[in-house]
């Protein structure tokens, strides 16, 4: 199982949201790393300063994956199925495989993604 870290929770983590950084160690300590994508970076990263450093300690146990061309194309034929405009959500959803736990503050538009990839997964709320 791997956690799969969207936006959402990034911004909870600035908002000092322990259980984030508690399920962040507990994957480490298990030794699993969660795992995100540079889209995902583009969007909340804003030079790790200030309310930033629970962002950036985030990032440090993160794999951050390149949103490459293969996961962009991928990610756009999902959006064609589904007739989304998210990319980066698009993306994060095709990260997971079945029974991995996306944490996430937008579960319905990821639910809908997920079912079109046919990937069966956990939505967490943060």
């Amino acid at each position: 199982m791997t956690l799969v870290f969207d936006a959402g929770a990034f911004v909870a983590a600035e908002r000092g949201d322990r259980q984030v950084m508690a399920l962040l160690k507990a994957e480490l300590l298990a030794g699993r790393t969660p795992v995100t994508h540079g889209g995902v970076v583009g969007q909340i990263w804003r030079g790790g300063q200030g309310r930033q450093v629970p962002v950036a300690r985030l990032l440090d146990g993160v794999e951050v994956v390149p949103l490459d061309d293969e996961l962009g194309r991928q990610a756009g034929v999902l959006l064609r199925h589904t007739g989304g405009r998210d990319v980066i959500d698009a993306a994060v959803v095709l990260l997971a495989r079945d029974g991995d736990t996306i944490l996430t503050s937008d579960p319905g538009d990821l639910a809908s993604l997920a079912a079109e990839a046919d990937i069966h997964l956990e939505l967490a709320n943060v």
